[in-house]
């Protein structure tokens, strides 16, 4: 017996009327957020850069798809095996010149050709938006690295790294004025735009901006806690009347302070499911 029918067995015996109480009761809906949850916890993992931790970790992810799968198919909507067959059917589809006639040689062609099938696949769709495809629940600067990868496979894109830099400092100069305006309207509609294009920035540079922020994040309180042990030491806790001390604590968390930001690919288009991951280019906002 493979693994993966030892877990759909697993599932089953859980979701019987002599299984788990709790199992039995768990619906589409109320799985959803254990769902987001673990996809995190994957995440963390990578982060991490622990192998124990991310098999943990994905094995925690399949369970739930599983957990889903076996819970529409009881209602008579489909079963695990339709789920892998989907994908499977899929991805072949999308890959011709790995499964069909032809071959094509760089990553850019591979990411033109993606979006080629899609539009077909999409023809008679209720929504044949190239956007059709971005969950509305992204992350909103993961949202934008997927929307400007997106428009950037059809052409719509800056056409060189300057142009796109001069739209950053276009944008810095909106925000700026807007901010010392004090009209919170124009501050957060600016803010927006500076975020997007950014977002553009980190997209053509193949850097994942979302992980870039979490690196920034979790650097800036390794940093903090440096500092706040520090004022333990001598009986203090962080405060305004502190600020000086602070600000020289800080220089010295600078060096006592190991940066931890690996190396990450960008993920601007998309997982295995719904892009090829490789180099793009520009987006306008």
């Amino acid at each position: 017996m493979s693994e993966m029918d030892r877990l759909r067995q697993i599932m089953a015996r859980l979701r019987s009327p002599d299984g788990c109480p709790w199992d039995r009761e768990q619906t589409l809906e109320s799985l959803a957020t254990f769902v987001l949850e673990e996809t995190h916890e994957v995440l963390e993992a990578i982060a991490s850069g622990s192998a124990a931790d991310l098999r943990e970790e994905l094995g925690d992810l399949l369970f739930q798809i599983v957990f889903q799968a076996r819970v529409a198919e009881e209602r008579g909507d489909f079963d695990l095996e339709d789920v892998m067959r989907s994908i499977g059917d899929k991805i072949v589809r999308r890959h011709p010149h790995v499964f069909g006639e032809g071959r094509l040689s760089t990553s850019e062609q591979v990411l033109k050709q993606w979006e080629r099938i899609k539009v077909e696949e999409r023809k008679g769709a209720r929504d044949g938006s190239i956007f059709a495809g971005v969950p509305a629940a992204l992350p909103a600067l993961l949202k934008a690295l997927r929307v400007s990868a997106k428009a950037g496979r059809v052409g719509f894109d800056w056409a060189a790294r300057e142009e796109l830099m001069r739209k950053v400092d276009e944008e810095l100069a909106e925000l700026r004025a807007a901010f010392l305006s004090g009209r919170p309207a124009e501050v957060e509609e600016e803010m927006g735009d500076l975020l997007f294009t950014l977002a553009n920035v980190a997209r053509q540079a193949g850097v994942d901006p979302e992980c870039a922020l979490q690196d920034a994040n979790r650097k800036f309180v390794e940093r903090f806690r440096y500092v706040e042990e520090r004022l333990r030491r001598e009986g203090l806790a962080p405060g305004p009347e502190h600020r000086a001390l602070m600000e020289a604590l800080w220089d010295d968390a600078k060096s006592a302070v190991r940066r931890t930001s690996p190396g990450r690919t960008s993920p601007s288009s998309g997982t295995s499911g719904s892009a090829p991951r490789g180099g793009r280019r520009r987006t306008a906002t």
